[in-house]
């Protein structure tokens, strides 16, 4: 009952739908559902060269970003986890990649060069790989209480914002 009052509350626009996470089952075992828009603002990947310096702790002017990844809920419970990734680009291929992060305001291990984030380092969990614009794809993992984020690492996309944190309780 209070499930569907929450849900009934937030569809009004009383709560924010990002409070909920819904129950899903994943193969016969409960866990939570988190829906993972990848987003971009209709630019090219030329565009990039410009809007650097947006991800985690690079210190650049987040609101400059021209992709970002969105979810609907901010926290989840520790436990089975699924994240449902869905690329809302009509033209770029994205993908999301799952890593633990101690703080906000450490940067995630960076290659320049490749211009990504070094995967290996960043303790990649796993990842929904390239997904075609209007794809979706899942991931299903056992979390333990802390921070994750969630990141695009083709080339360019992370440091141009495509990036979210997500907290396990």
């Amino acid at each position: 009952m209070l499930k569907r009052i929450l849900i009934t509350a937030a569809l009004a626009g009383i709560l924010p739908a990002t409070a909920m996470a819904a129950d899903v089952s994943t193969g016969g075992t409960p866990g939570k559902l988190v829906n993972v828009t990848l987003v971009d603002e209709g630019h090219q990947d030329a565009d990039l060269s410009r809007n650097m310096g947006l991800g985690m702790a690079m210190g650049g002017d987040a609101s400059k970003a021209v992709m970002s990844i969105k979810t609907d809920v901010f926290a989840v419970p520790a436990g089975l986890v699924t994240f449902k990734a869905t690329n809302a680009s009509n033209h770029m291929v994205h993908e999301m990649l799952l890593a633990p992060i101690s703080s906000m305001s450490k940067p995630l291990p960076y290659n320049d060069a490749d211009n990504r984030v070094d995967e290996e380092a960043a303790g990649d969990i796993g990842e929904v790989a390239e997904l075609e614009p209007g794809k979706s794809g899942s991931l299903t993992v056992e979390l333990k209480p802390g921070l994750y984020i969630l990141l695009c690492n083709i080339p360019g996309h992370y440091a141009a914002g495509m990036w979210k944190v997500i907290a396990v309780q």
